[in-house]
């Protein structure tokens, strides 16, 4: 039976009516939940529930305290806490007890409390009795919850190996999360199930970094191995694959949501310093056989320091980190070609190289309690890097990019509590750029394999494609949430969001004018040559949107019985973007969209137009006459969850989810209708051995002359062919997925130590995702000619080739989702922790980028979604004899299939996706372990000396594969991390 999320969902006017209603309502000031945790309970005297008993939570570190009255059930709630460890006292009938309960980011802990008698957990542990304090704090497991979710505790940070700093690493133990690191560039990002990276959103205390513009679903991440934020300044964080509630935003697939460290009664420092170079590593393949190995290294290092500046009331914590990297880089020809079959000119720039890459994190946190209702605290981040990319794989150094990101956050937060109520508001601005250039402002040499235009690409080198760009977000947001506490049996939470957000993309691509040579013909006369120019009248290839950005929701966790559960929530999002909605077409595009096409076959009168809706293109659906688009308003999520306790201890508890979430559509797809039309793409074909053409229109004959930027502008003054015309759909969607969920989490003894375990089934169906094809159609209006290729269909006439984008991606996957997990305590220190996922998946796009479908078949499905079908992780640490540790982690994958085009006569030289698998039983194996020594000098002074070992069994792995169909030659490159030692050194204090 298939459900609709939807089905049911009330009428948006309706909806906004109610939501604006419980606004109102609750315009007392709230908290946001996503990084807040709660001590929730019943108060008990005597065994007999405790009315108006006072109930009091005391941050042990920092002195933040929270007081509320049982209702006359004997219930409590404490809520808004941030993570630590608290003092809990209680008083009732002039009787009172204490006991010291740790709790997580964003967890809601069920804690009994009883007072002149027995009282007990609500983990079904032995009664304690609470009349005196007890020194070692609990830390009771969050089962009771429909979220999918796990939490990476400060130990897990702390001990487990980690090759870079980047605190998201450790979501990889969570399953149906990948974190990826790319080997031809060390970027890095965070996947969520089948969905790209795009799809994931960070909430750092209760602030979402988005990015809006650039890809990696994060601020900064686009093709970036820096750092999201400075590691030291992380407390911990929570992982939720699925069922989020609906204070979540911007978001389809993983939310993670952290909290930063405070400052507190103590003044407390530390340091830290790692490295490791070339002569710690094994030789990656392309450094064996002589040729040695090419010059690295990584040093990473900062330090951090807080304390107190009003005992009690006001506290500070500042931190930095920086990293400096000289990662190598494997130079390799693709489509299966050996170096030997390159012409001299490109042989000479294969082999091996290094870039080098720099960060500086900053983070400081000011807070001050005014009082027991009013909490202060106001933060900022920065951060600054540079590097040297688009190198390695078939792109020479002489190929690359001068990439640099500067980021700037500031988030003032104002957190006001009594009995009832509960209120969060944030304050925030925001400035994030993504900037690029070519490392050589030159011509670029690509050699292909002569097949088309572009043809199959084998090296590339002199200035590269990267051209000039310059794409970030700028602007301020206000945001408040609110909990209220007054409802028995109910926790109801709701919030509003404001933001205005200034989105810039200077985008001059390809500034290099791009030479591609046939490796048939010797490499020595280009065949092709695409270049931009700025258009006469524009901005040259810049774009501007002022954003603005609306969200509203309402959630009820409503406690039906003592064991069910029911999370009932609903939001509602909005955006405008002026850019996009005020666009015009332009008067030439529509000139040539009514030319009479007289191609042979067609039928008489028969313009371009209606070429295009034979192919299934309705043209009309893309003309824009700048007031016949609106901003997308159907942005309805319901989201409900429910858990039951079968056992009425939360050892054994059900849950599920069902419900939808909206992400958004990134602003460098959404700017590509303008910025190529004032700074288009030209492209002419060259005559020349091998590819001769009809001089004229976009065919040039070979002049060496060609070589010079400056006369090929000139050319472009003369005609528009090989203008690209780019074209959005009037009625652009905002992407969705829709998930469902069944699982059990259980906790149980086992040896005399306890475990927790999490069994989910999850299926997640993804929608609307941009996809942006190719508009040329055949006479008939196939894509596909006689010749197979759609890439030899003609654009439009008097033009160049037409691109369209409309709302076409979509996936789905099933995925088994197993976690097992012991945790880290005082009475056993170790930790063990295993993560396994079984995938079924299929997108609609054969290509790993979920956005361009240059190959496009309606209707069809493709296996895998690039993702492995089994995942397994699995990690631990223990605490050994004379201050040491241990720990390891152990990842496997298996293969991905791949897909790629396959264009030999064995499939009647159709270019056509086709799968195939690399060589080998896994796809990715690793095993990373560290040992760590700390002396402790009898002072407050810490000495610590940590050694890393990563990839322990020196696994060879690859991150780029090719197959070359006419031999059936599969050629890698590309090498994930060699065994590599790193050496660290820190001071605590």
């Amino acid at each position: 039976m298939r459900i609709d999320p939807l089905k049911n969902a009330p009428p948006r006017k309706l909806l906004c009516c109610a939501l604006a209603g419980c606004l109102l309502l609750g315009a007392a000031p709230a908290f946001a939940q996503s990084t807040g945790a709660t001590i929730r309970g019943q108060v008990t005297t005597d065994s007999t529930p405790a009315a108006q008993a006072q109930v009091t939570a005391t941050n042990t570190a920092t002195g933040l305290s929270r007081s509320v009255q049982s209702t006359a059930s004997g219930s409590y709630s404490l809520a808004g806490l941030p993570p630590g460890t608290y003092r809990v006292d209680v008083s009732a009938g002039g009787k009172t007890s204490t006991q010291n309960i740790t709790v997580q980011v964003g967890q809601t802990a069920t804690v009994n409390l009883g007072v002149g008698g027995v009282g007990e957990t609500a983990q079904g542990g032995a009664a304690t009795t609470l009349d005196a304090v007890q020194v070692t704090a609990q830390a009771p497991i969050e089962t009771k919850t429909s979220e999918i979710a796990t939490y990476i505790t400060p130990q897990q940070i702390q001990a487990l190996p980690q090759g870079t700093r980047n605190f998201l690493a450790f979501a990889d133990t969570v399953p149906g999360m990948a974190f990826e690191q790319n080997p031809a560039n060390g970027s890095t990002k965070l996947r969520g199930g089948v969905q790209s990276a795009n799809n994931v959103n960070v909430y750092i205390d209760g602030v979402g970094q988005k990015n809006y513009v650039t890809q990696g679903g994060i601020t900064g991440q686009d093709a970036s191995r820096g750092n999201p934020f400075p590691q030291l300044a992380i407390g911990e964080y929570k992982v939720i694959t699925s069922n989020y509630k609906a204070e979540y935003d911007q978001i389809s697939s993983a939310a993670v949501t952290a909290v930063t460290k405070s400052g507190t009664n103590e003044f407390k420092g530390s340091f830290f310093w790692d490295y490791t170079n070339q002569d710690w590593r094994e030789p990656r393949e392309s450094e064996k056989n002589g040729v040695g190995k090419t010059r690295s290294g990584e040093k990473q290092y900062g330090a951090s320091f807080g304390g107190p500046i009003v005992q009690d009331k006001a506290h500070f914590f500042v931190t930095y980190e920086g990293k400096e990297y000289n990662a190598p880089q494997d130079l390799k020809p693709g489509e299966g070609r050996l170096p030997g079959d390159l012409p001299q000119a490109w042989r000479d720039q294969l082999g091996a190289t290094a870039t080098p890459f720099k960060e500086d994190l900053y983070f400081g946190k000011l807070d001050w309690s005014i009082n027991d209702e009013n909490l202060v605290e106001l933060t900022y981040k920065r951060r600054e890097e540079s590097e040297i990319g688009n190198v390695g794989g078939q792109s020479a150094r002489s190929y690359g990019t001068d990439t640099g990101v500067e980021e700037d956050r500031y988030d003032l937060r104002w957190q006001y509590s009594n009995t009832n109520w509960l209120n969060d508001a944030h304050l925030t601005y925001e400035k994030a750029f993504w900037t690029k250039a070519p490392i050589n402002f030159d011509n670029g040499r690509v050699l292909t394999d002569g097949s088309g235009d572009d043809g199959k690409q084998i090296y590339r080198i002199g200035g590269g494609e990267g051209g000039l760009q310059d794409k970030g977000q700028k602007g301020w947001s206000f945001q408040n949430d609110t909990t209220f506490f007054g409802w028995e049996g109910h926790t109801l939470k709701f919030g509003v969001k404001y933001k205005q957000v200034d989105l810039d993309t200077t985008e001059q691509q390809p500034y290099n004018p791009q030479f591609y040579y046939d490796i048939r013909q010797g490499g020595d006369v280009p065949y092709f040559v695409r270049f931009g120019s700025p258009a006469v009248g524009t901005g040259g290839g810049a774009v501007t949107s002022k954003n603005k950005q609306f969200g509203l929701y309402i959630q009820d966790d409503w406690d039906v019985t003592d064991r069910l559960t029911l999370n009932l929530g609903l939001r509602w999002d909005y955006e405008k973007t002026p850019s996009y909605l005020d666009y015009t077409t332009a008067p030439d595009v529509l000139a040539s969209l009514s030319t009479v096409d007289t191609r042979a076959g067609n039928a008489p009168g028969q313009t371009y137009a209606q070429t295009l809706a034979l192919g299934g293109i309705d043209i009309n659906r893309y003309i824009s006459t700048g007031n016949n688009r609106k901003p997308f308003k159907d942005a309805i999520q319901p989201r409900v969850g429910f858990s039951y306790d079968l056992t009425g201890d939360e050892r054994h508890v059900v849950f599920g989810g069902i419900g939808r979430s909206y992400d958004r559509n990134l602003f460098d797809y959404l700017q590509l209708e303008r910025s190529k039309a004032s700074f288009p793409t030209r492209r002419f074909k060259i005559n020349s051995p091998g590819h001769a053409c009809a001089v004229g229109g976009d065919c040039l004959d070979w002049n060496p002359q060609l070589l010079d930027r400056d006369y090929l502008m000139s050319l472009v003054n003369a005609t528009e062919a090989g203008r690209e015309v780019w074209m959005f759909d009037n009625d652009l969607k905002t992407p969705h997925s829709d998930q469902i969920s069944l699982g059990i989490r259980n906790s149980f003894n086992l040896g005399g130590l306890d475990w927790n375990s999490s069994t989910t089934l999850q299926h997640t169906r993804y929608k609307d995702g941009l996809l942006i094809s190719r508009g040329n159609r055949y006479p008939d209006g196939d894509a596909y000619g006689p010749n197979g290729s759609p890439w030899s269909a003609p654009g439009l006439p008097g033009l160049g080739s037409l691109i369209v984008a409309t709302n076409g991606f979509e996936s789905k996957s099933t995925a088994l989702l197993l976690s097992l997990d012991k945790p880290y305590t005082a009475e056993s220190p170790w930790n063990f922790n295993v993560a396994y996922t079984l995938t079924d998946a299929k997108q609609n796009i054969h290509e790993k980028d979920p956005v361009y479908g240059w190959y496009f078949a309606q209707g069809g499905w493709y296996d895998g979604a690039w993702t492995p079908r089994h995942r397994l992780v699995v990690s631990g640490f223990t605490d050994l004899p004379w201050g040491m540790s241990v720990s390891g982690k152990l990842t496997l994958a298996s293969k991905i299939k791949r897909w790629d085009i396959d264009g030999t006569a064995a499939y009647g030289g159709y270019e056509r996706p086709h799968s195939w698998e690399p060589d080998g039983s896994l796809g990715f194996k690793q095993f990373d372990m560290s040992l760590t020594k700390t002396w402790d000098t009898g002072t407050d002074l810490k000495l610590k000396v940590r050694a890393d070992i990563l990839n322990a069994f020196n696994w060879t792995n690859w991150g780029g594969y090719g197959i070359n169909w006419d031999t059936n030659v599969v050629s890698s490159w590309d090498q994930f991390q060699t065994r590599t030692f790193k050496l660290s050194f820190g001071l605590d204090w």
